[in-house]
């Protein structure tokens, strides 16, 4: 324990993790406060959820809490639910053996080994994470200088860093998104094995790089991530076809800027964001490179446009998915880039109609401020809305009620059974 950190603020802490740490002493269990809750709470910053860490087993805590599921394959956890607000539950891990199940490269397979708390502060991957409090005795405890780190801003990895990035690669983006979230440097040690080590992302689940990359890109420090992803050589690792894009048209990169920021300013103003917005700016150059290779070996405009979306996309669910309530979006404003220069007769008005005319038309724009010569289009259709003002659309990057547009249906309840496990507290 370190005698002068700062003492927490109760009232800053979620009055249901309070709940579920009484709850786990009261039965006899070690019960501790930890991770990202703690490092907020130190740095004065209001955190967003609460993670809990004990000596109970997962099914001992499912036992205790009726309001709770277990989850996770590789290490299971418990979620306690009160209404929205979830509270993670984690079993304190040991360190890793010897025999232990490993990937060629390194990676856990499972990690369901549990152990002491001395074990598991150890096996946290950044020291920032690893400061434990307990509210009972309201002392923070810190076995592996995370205080310090904190007081310096500072993320260092615990342990050997590449041995760590190798057990498990997303490491190396929750490195970037602290860096940039908190406004932290990377250890220089930590950050060094990055530069080699990227290629290990590959043998991560699309599924799960995709979430990664909306917490780098939609949680307001989306061009300052993709600073870091460039700088550590990891961007091209995630988006391949956009790195080599970066490589063969002056306006890539500058697009893909212009879209993150322009998402960054939209979360600081609390407006709603949407991944398809900016996956379309990531892709937009590949999909126009695919078009005129299909153009250039005989495909009609038509054809070409249908075909490298296709490509692209399927090319890029190789490495992050892209779910099809995004995917659908990213076409139509590809799409509609084709219609927006048909300033003649109705055709404007067809194309002011579409549902995806806004987004469109901020996409646009964004293709101008990248260095784009479009002749002025921009500019004409801000004049064409001025002259025919429609009523108000949805936000370019407010989020779809469903594919197609259409919200979708919902599904009859299912009456739960109860069972006699206790009540929550």
């Amino acid at each position: 324990m370190n005698p002068t950190a700062p003492p927490l603020a109760h009232e800053q802490i979620s009055i249901n993790a309070l709940k579920v740490v009484q709850r786990l002493t009261e039965a006899g269990y070690e019960a501790y406060l930890v991770g990202g809750s703690v490092r907020d709470l130190i740095l004065g910053r209001l955190p967003k959820d609460f993670d809990i860490t004990t000596d109970a087993h997962p099914e001992d805590v499912y036992e205790l809490f009726r309001n709770s599921r277990m989850i996770g394959r590789r290490f299971r956890i418990v979620h306690v639910r009160f209404g929205r607000e979830i509270v993670e539950v984690a079993t304190f891990r040991a360190a890793r053996g010897e025999e232990d199940p490993l990937t060629d490269s390194g990676m856990i397979l499972q990690d369901n080994i549990y152990g002491t708390f001395e074990e598991d502060a150890i096996r946290r991957d950044f020291s920032i994470n690893a400061v434990y409090y307990s509210p009972t005795e309201e002392k923070l405890i810190d076995l592996v200088g995370g205080l310090d780190d904190i007081k310096a801003r500072r993320i260092r990895l615990i342990g050997d860093p590449e041995s760590r990035y190798r057990e498990d690669p997303v490491r190396m983006l929750r490195a970037i998104r602290f860096k940039t979230k908190l406004d932290f440097e990377i250890d220089p040690a930590s950050a060094a094995p990055m530069h080699q080590l990227g290629y290990l992302l590959q043998d991560i689940p699309p599924a799960r790089l995709f979430e990664e990359i909306l917490k780098l890109f939609m949680s307001g420090h989306g061009e300052a991530s993709f600073d870091s992803l460039l700088s550590h050589e990891l961007f091209g690792w995630l988006f391949p076809d956009s790195r080599r894009a970066m490589d063969e048209s002056p306006h890539a990169e500058p697009l893909i800027r212009a879209a993150l920021a322009s998402t960054d300013r939209r979360i600081e103003q609390d407006l709603p964001v949407t991944p398809a917005f900016i996956y379309a700016a990531l892709l937009w150059y590949p999909f126009v490179i695919e078009k005129r290779r299909l153009e250039a070996e005989g495909a009609s405009h038509i054809e070409a446009n249908h075909e490298a979306a296709a490509n692209i996309i399927a090319k890029q669910q190789l490495f992050t998915t892209i779910p099809r309530r995004f995917s659908g979006p990213m076409r139509d404003i590809w799409m509609l880039q084709f219609r927006l220069p048909n300033r003649q007769g109705k055709k404007p008005g067809l194309v002011f109609a579409h549902k995806r005319f806004r987004a469109a038309y901020d996409f646009l724009l964004l293709r101008e401020e990248a260095g784009e010569e479009l002749d002025g289009l921009g500019k004409w259709w801000t004049t064409y809305q001025e002259e025919n003002p429609a009523p108000e659309r949805r936000s370019t990057h407010a989020e779809e009620p469903g594919e197609g547009g259409k919200t979708p249906s919902k599904r009859p309840r299912r009456r739960r059974r109860r069972n006699r496990r206790p009540v929550e507290s």
